[in-house]
């Protein structure tokens, strides 16, 4: 299953821009929020990672839109790899199944 995170930091941001990007991919379901990134807990987030199952596909429009910082990017990766779960940011161009996707 392919599934989309799109989040912007306040209720009066527009989160159509990520949407029609995620859209546009193919996601087969999506989890959106309006909530800072900096807050812990995302419950769209936290829900979406109760329910990946080993082998989907995460896609987000950026790495910013998922990450708090560097050191959450590298957690959640963490996880992400141990259960085969493909990552793709568009903004970047990452994607985690291609070798340059792996270092990063």
């Amino acid at each position: 299953m392919i599934l989309g995170y799109a989040r912007v930091s306040t209720d009066t941001q527009n989160l159509d821009r990520q949407l029609d990007a995620l859209k546009k991919f193919g996601i087969d379901k999506l989890y959106c929020e309006k909530m800072s990134g900096t807050k812990k807990s995302r419950p769209e987030l936290d829900r979406m990672m109760k329910e990946i199952e080993d082998g989907d596909a995460i896609v987000i429009e950026s790495l910013s839109r998922l990450g708090r910082s560097v050191k959450n990017l590298a957690e959640l990766m963490e996880v992400f790899n141990s259960r085969n779960i493909r990552l793709i940011s568009l903004k970047e161009t990452i994607d985690t199944t291609s070798p340059t996707g792996r270092l990063l």
